[in-house]
């Protein structure tokens, strides 16, 4: 194995792989990414056994010898990283070291066989479609925050991705509050919905992949993995075996009192609250009276902050306890510039969308304070 390729070419794709995999690994071979020559292309691929990333390049010319191997994922990328911009790397395999060589710089790499590296089995699809890569990674930022970290409830912890016809739903819940958004597909061809669970990693890892571009990526839905194909990249992930709550059946029907407030004015209202909300339980009281909310929160050295919103809201007077990092989340994900919050009563979730034709909405339930 023998080639060349600037610094600079290499270092996205390489991040990118070195990403999924993790510092402590059971087998020693999954600290390592994969490097395979073939012609002008290099492809490197990273795993922890539950997601799979794979990443191409087009080489300048054509590889010197071609071939496959293994090296340390992190080691390599802090190499690239320190070279200077514009670096020339000449890679040379040497028995059971690779050479890496950058003007008068020299490292050598211990290497593993590629054929201890495990590959993922081809995924038989129920479901195969086209889709702007715009289009996911809104799905993943207006409802990932939402995924359960570490729940014994296991398929809580993933994001629920729902084929429906011309349209692909991702509902995310934690037990707490749930987020679901709806973007077209119009590639999208099902009957009935075809549900699947992707693991939080491969959700965060998918985000950090994908561009705020219009540029197409291929989804091919299997019984156990999703793989997503986006130009030099493959990303593959198992599937969460679980089933997924009725998530519809938390979607608050007649909410009775509606609040309209300006996006941004709330949510620096709440990001100042916050700092004297209790570190543990994060909890805000919200009184709300005509035309005026009052956010108030407390904590035990007995300090106080108090907000008072000028707010569209008509009904009698109610107070209600939320856990203010879930209303700052929100907050965060509507890009619209008011906010409509709709709420029936003191022990009631609250249902938070925009108030046009909004992607999203979202339920918060409410703390006793």
């Amino acid at each position: 194995m023998k080639f060349s390729v600037s610094r600079d070419a290499l270092v996205k794709p390489l991040q990118l792989v070195a990403g999924v995999v993790e510092k402590r690994q059971t087998l020693p071979v999954l600290a390592n990414v994969l490097l395979q020559l073939q012609g002008q292309e290099l492809s490197l691929t990273g795993t922890d056994l539950e997601v799979e990333i794979v990443g191409r390049l087009e080489l300048d010319q054509p590889a010197e010898m071609e071939g496959e191997v293994t090296v340390p994922a992190r080691k390599l990328l802090d190499i690239c990283r320190s070279l200077p911009d514009g670096s020339e790397l000449k890679f040379e395999r040497d028995g059971e070291r690779l050479i890496l060589r950058s003007g008068r710089s020299r490292f050598q790499l211990s290497t593993l066989p590629a054929s201890d590296f495990p590959n993922q089995e081809e995924t038989s699809a129920q479901s195969r479609f086209t889709i702007s890569q715009r289009e996911i990674r809104r799905l993943i930022e207006a409802t990932g925050f939402a995924m359960a970290q570490q729940d014994v409830r296991y398929y809580l912890n993933g994001l629920l991705l729902e084929c429906r016809p011309q349209q692909l739903r991702a509902v995310a819940t934690d037990g707490h509050r749930l987020a679901l958004c709806d973007r077209d597909a119009p590639g999208l061809n099902v009957e009935a919905p075809i549900q699947a669970i992707v693991p939080r990693k491969g959700v965060l890892e998918l985000g950090r992949l994908l561009e705020d571009t219009d540029a197409s990526a291929e989804v091919v839905l299997g019984n156990n993995h999703i793989r997503v194909n986006s130009g030099p990249f493959t990303f593959t992930s198992k599937l969460v075996d679980g089933k997924f709550p009725d998530y519809e059946r938390v979607l608050p029907r007649g909410t009775g009192n509606e609040v309209f407030a300006d996006r941004l004015a709330l949510r620096q209202a709440f990001q100042r609250a916050a700092i004297l909300s209790n570190e543990k339980y994060r909890g805000v009281r919200l009184q709300l009276s005509e035309g005026l909310l009052q956010i108030v929160a407390n904590n035990p050295e007995q300090e106080e902050a108090e907000e008072q919103l000028v707010v569209d809201y008509h009904g009698d007077p109610l107070e209600i306890g939320f856990n203010v990092g879930y209303l700052l989340d929100v907050t965060a994900a509507i890009h619209s510039d008011q906010i409509r919050i709709g709420l029936g009563d003191a022990n009631s979730s609250a249902l938070l969308q925009q108030p046009e034709e909004g992607d999203s909405v979202y339920v918060i339930m409410p703390m006793r304070l």
